[in-house]
């Protein structure tokens, strides 16, 4: 690692004491532990990496990344493999995920709420990957206007896509699990964002499996001219 500025060691870290909706409870608890412990390890950071590189294939220029629900950091540790001098930031609800970010070097920890999430910093690429999917759907404009607000670029959401909103049982949990067009909600919200590339990654993949997520990168700003997907 090099000798760069420590974030993490600068950064106000405030701690997640109250809850909006009992899908944050749920996350923050016993639950939330369970998964961090259950998805971790090499494998995940391989397939990561490979996921990480296809979605910076269209973007130029990234300095800095925020993730929101950022877990234990498999994803942050992929991006420094591949972006070894960008600032990294991460925002996450759990206690026990969040005492292994901190333990990352030069990763900037904030222990809160999505929802209560106030940082002023602009990013140029706000993460979010299979997060929206597990929050109260009444919450999204706010999360949606966070995202947006944190970008100075681009976006990447990551999660299980559907055209029209749908709950699904999440491992014996009702209200846990919600899927719908999110990327197309937040285009049709914030109309200067624009569609730069989107794909799938199947959980048989043979090499890099993820769990059946569709991504999208979208850019802001003036609609680009030639690199767009659409």
């Amino acid at each position: 690692m090099s000798n760069k500025k420590s974030w993490a060691n600068d950064a106000p870290v405030a701690a997640a004491t109250h809850f909006h909706t009992e899908q944050e409870e749920f996350w923050a608890g016993r639950f939330g532990d369970d998964y961090a412990s259950r998805n971790r390890g090499a494998q995940w950071i391989a397939r990561n990496i490979a996921f990480c590189a296809r979605v910076l294939q269209r973007t130029e220029r990234i300095r800095s990344v925020i993730e929101f629900g950022a877990n234990i950091g498999l994803n942050l540790q992929a991006l420094r493999l591949l972006l070894p001098e960008a600032k990294l930031a991460a925002v996450e609800i759990n206690e026990k995920a969040v005492s292994e970010l901190r333990q990352l070097p030069d990763v900037e920890v904030h222990h809160q709420s999505i929802l209560d999430y106030t940082g002023k910093q602009q990013y140029d690429l706000a993460l979010i990957k299979g997060v929206l999917i597990h929050l109260e759907p009444d919450s999204l404009p706010q999360v949606y206007e966070l995202l947006y607000r944190s970008s100075a670029r681009y976006i990447c959401l990551a999660e299980y896509y559907n055209p029209t909103p749908v709950e699904v049982p999440y491992r014996g949990h009702s209200h846990k699990l919600f899927k719908r067009d999110f990327t197309g909600e937040m285009m049709d919200r914030f109309k200067d964002l624009h569609l730069l590339d989107y794909g799938f990654v199947y959980r048989r993949d043979l090499h890099f499996p993820q769990d059946d997520v569709t991504w999208f990168l979208l850019r802001k700003g003036r609609e680009p001219r030639g690199d767009s997907v659409l």
